[in-house]
């Protein structure tokens, strides 16, 4: 298939493209290559990509609503897999421009290029963070999620809505993933499994926030790839059986579905950090911090549904996935961790 993948310089949008190639798809990656992180991640990632014929790249901002609507009207893509966003909880409430830029204006972009020149199927990148203040485990998504707690909260449960306005008003088949906390090797430098194991392997204090009494539902990248490629390949339909004197937040009478994307069994963070200092083969100095703004105690992901319509099934146990992620570490940041 012809396909388009935003965000393809990040870490899910990297590994999702090198699986499509590798069953023959024809792949054209989109992104900015913004500094919200070390571009020259993003650049190496991009070279994991180079080399294949059936890969084209294009830096572009989603934001620009002209760019985006000339490169889907030229390609014509059959299905897209929007994995842009710009991304982290804290980071919003520092600069919440940057999350209507992309996340609201650029994901607008692309539902018009999807709605004008019939695209097969949307998949889009959702997350967790939409349960907000939600403490009933585990999260499902036949649960209402209207108490966002940040800005990048608030703009996944927007581009819910809106996706489900263009399934209903244009017929288009949108699929949304919530994805829950992805770690693995290339993953992103903000996020802690990357900032625990440079701390460890670097000697360095790490903070644990909440005196680490916090539960996270983290997910090896491969399985999540896995999870976002069964859902491409099936589009979303009508839900005969959908009551819309009770409605399920999850389905709709338009072509219309959202699920939970994680490993449905959280881990305590003391435990993960226990883990990565098995793998790095020492011990971390913890500075113990209280709660932080926009943080959610816990994340729990209720599969179930995500299992019955394409098989997902995570596979890659905790200890398994940090040790491949740290091996991974290693190697590419070998000159820092001598």
């Amino acid at each position: 298939m012809k396909i388009l993948v935003t965000g393809a310089a990040g870490f899910i949008g990297m590994h999702t493209c090198l699986r499509l190639l590798a069953r023959g798809d024809e792949v054209t990656g989109l992104d900015n290559l913004n500094d919200y992180y070390d571009v020259r991640l993003k650049e190496d990632r991009l070279k994991q990509l180079q080399g294949h014929s059936n890969f084209t790249m294009c830096r572009m901002d989603l934001a620009d609503s002209a760019a985006v609507g000339q490169l889907f009207a030229k390609q014509q893509f059959q299905r897209v897999i929007n994995l842009a966003a710009q991304p982290g909880v804290r980071y919003s409430l520092k600069n919440p421009h940057a999350y209507i830029q992309s996340n609201i204006v650029g994901f607008t972009n692309v539902l018009e290029g999807c709605r004008h020149n019939q695209v097969e199927h949307l998949v889009y990148a959702s997350s967790s963070s939409v349960y907000g203040a939600n403490t009933a485990m585990p999260f499902s998504v036949h649960q209402n999620v209207d108490h966002p707690v940040s800005l990048y909260a608030a703009t996944k449960k927007a581009n819910e809505l809106m996706a489900h306005t263009y399934s209903h008003l244009y017929g288009l088949p949108t699929t949304g993933l919530r994805f829950f906390t992805v770690y693995g090797p290339w993953g992103r430098p903000d996020m802690s499994p990357s900032l625990f194991t440079s701390a460890i392997l670097e000697g360095r204090a790490i903070n644990v926030f909440n005196h680490g009494k916090m539960r996270r539902d983290f997910t090896y990248i491969d399985d999540i790839v896995e999870g976002v490629i069964r859902v491409l390949d099936q589009p979303a339909v009508s839900d005969s059986a959908f009551d819309c004197g009770n409605p399920d937040p999850a389905s709709s009478y338009a072509p219309y579905r959202l699920y939970n994307i994680g490993n449905h069994e959280p881990v305590e963070l003391m435990s993960f950090i226990e883990t990565i200092e098995e793998a790095a083969g020492r011990k971390a100095e913890k500075i113990m911090l209280p709660m932080q703004d926009g943080d959610v105690l816990a994340t729990y992901a209720d599969t179930e549904n995500l299992q019955q319509a394409v098989g997902f099934s995570p596979r890659t146990s905790i200890n398994a996935g940090v040790a491949q992620f740290v091996a991974w570490y290693k190697d590419y940041y070998g000159n820092r961790v001598n």
